[in-house]
């Protein structure tokens, strides 16, 4: 995803075939957050339903503005140090022409900025997540709009910019499994540890309220990703997008399977949350690897990342730290894994000649993939719990204990997600004569 270096008789020409298909794939990319929004709504309590989607879509209106201010310019503009990127053209998206192509492509720069943004607007909203039924909405927005400044717009650059030192460096992440999964899991982790644990964790039963919800949000997740990696090669003309988006949909469903049959031998039964979490565990761990490896090699990464992800999700409770969705046990040991994975199972043969240790290579790539992979976790989590710290010591983080055990949804937007008394799911009017005629309309609750 970042510009290729040709030469002036070889200046590529606007090709209407692979700026349709970015176009399609970035409004797939973008489905996947109300899809995120639907898989965490229905893993959480009844009294949270509504917070934990708005979370997710707060983060569409608040990253695009950012992005359209400053953000693409910090992540893709001219790199400065091999940190941070920045073009006065970009500022604004204010001095880019119409036709002007990405660097080395054959789509116009604003596809490749809208495609860009929808990755941007979903990283913030994964880890969401992690801190379900206990943070203030108004901390949340700012921590979304300084985390996106301070963590996700500089991590995009060193991964995807050219000039960036992950880039240099040679590091592989097709479509986000440092820039977006390790980054946010990382993240996840970082706040979680600063704001603290739920009233009742590992005592009072949180029990997702809609599986139903779960699946479609799952199904939703699915059916984005293939815009989400495919799409990550920007064209369609030599056949590695469409080794992505098969690998895509291999490793998804060896993650699923593999997640199912680890939960009937420990837990003995195949349950819909599994299905639905070993299929996202799947599509996290083949997002970095799918450029690179085989078909038989997704089949690999997805089991292993099935697996993998399937236990890590238990350690909250053995180390006693209250990640609600399991945003750490999914997105970023999935992310680790895919990530690692690469220094083993590339073939050399697909997004280019980097070949593992299974096919000859050494282990030179993987390290190179540590590098990338530990120092994104480590940036991430630090920077995340900084910047949570002192949301929470200025306007606060959290809730008061009241509110979180009445219902954040009360608390936070005066709605309710379901009508259970007949008079409405949200903060309604009466239908009570108006002041006009006397009689003040009375507020009441759902």
């Amino acid at each position: 995803m970042a510009p290729a270096i040709t030469l002036a008789a070889d200046a590529p020409t606007l090709s209407a075939a692979n700026t349709g298909f970015m176009l399609i794939c970035s409004a797939l990319v973008l489905i996947m957050t109300p899809g995120l929004a639907f898989f965490y709504g229905g893993m959480v309590r009844v009294k949270s339903t509504l917070n934990m989607l708005m979370m997710s879509f707060i983060s569409m209106g608040i990253v695009t503005i950012l992005w359209v201010l400053y953000g693409f310019s910090l992540a893709f503009g001219t790199d400065s140090g091999s940190i941070i990127g920045w073009s006065s053209d970009y500022v604004g998206l204010s001095g880019i022409g119409i036709t002007q192509l990405w660097d080395g492509y054959t789509i116009p720069i604003y596809v490749f900025a809208v495609f860009q943004l929808m990755f941007a607007i979903i990283t913030p909203a994964l880890i969401s997540g992690a801190v379900a039924d206990r943070v203030k909405f108004t901390g949340w927005a700012l921590f979304v709009a300084l985390w996106a400044t301070v963590v996700y717009f500089p991590v995009a650059h060193w991964v995807w910019g050219a000039g960036g030192w992950a880039f240099e460096l040679g590091v592989i992440d097709f479509a986000g499994g440092t820039a977006v999964h390790i980054n946010a899991g990382a993240a996840a982790l970082g706040v979680i540890l600063v704001i603290g644990k739920r009233v009742g964790f590992k005592r009072d039963p949180m029990r997702p309220h809609s599986l139903p919800l779960v699946m479609l949000g799952a199904g939703l997740l699915w059916f984005g990703w293939f815009g989400f990696n495919a799409g990550s090669w920007l064209g369609n003309d030599d056949g590695v997008g469409a080794l992505m988006f098969i690998n895509t949909q291999i490793a998804t469903a060896a993650a699923m399977l593999a997640w199912l049959a680890y939960e009937k031998i420990r837990h003995g039964a195949f349950t819909t949350l599994g299905a639905a979490s070993g299929a996202v565990a799947g599509l996290v761990a083949i997002t970095p690897s799918g450029g690179a490896v085989s078909p038989l090699g997704a089949i690999a990464v997805g089991v292993v990342a099935g697996l993998l992800c399937a236990m890590a999700v238990g350690l909250k409770y053995k180390f006693g730290y209250d990640d609600s969705l399991d945003v750490v046990g999914v997105h970023l040991v999935g992310g680790v894994v895919g990530s690692l994975l690469i220094g083993f199972l590339a073939t050399g043969g697909g997004q280019s000649d980097v070949a593992g240790l299974f096919y000859g290579g050494g282990l030179d790539q993987f390290w190179k993939q540590c590098a990338g992979v530990f120092a994104v976790l480590a940036y991430s989590l630090v920077a995340s719990a900084v910047l949570a710290f002192l949301i929470d010591k200025t306007i606060g983080m959290r809730v008061s204990e009241d509110d979180e055990i009445a219902g954040i949804d009360q608390a936070e937007h005066a709605e309710t997600a379901y009508d259970f008394s007949g008079g409405g799911g949200g903060a309604a009017f009466s239908s009570a004569p108006s002041p006009a005629q006397g009689t003040p309309a009375k507020k009441v609750d759902a």
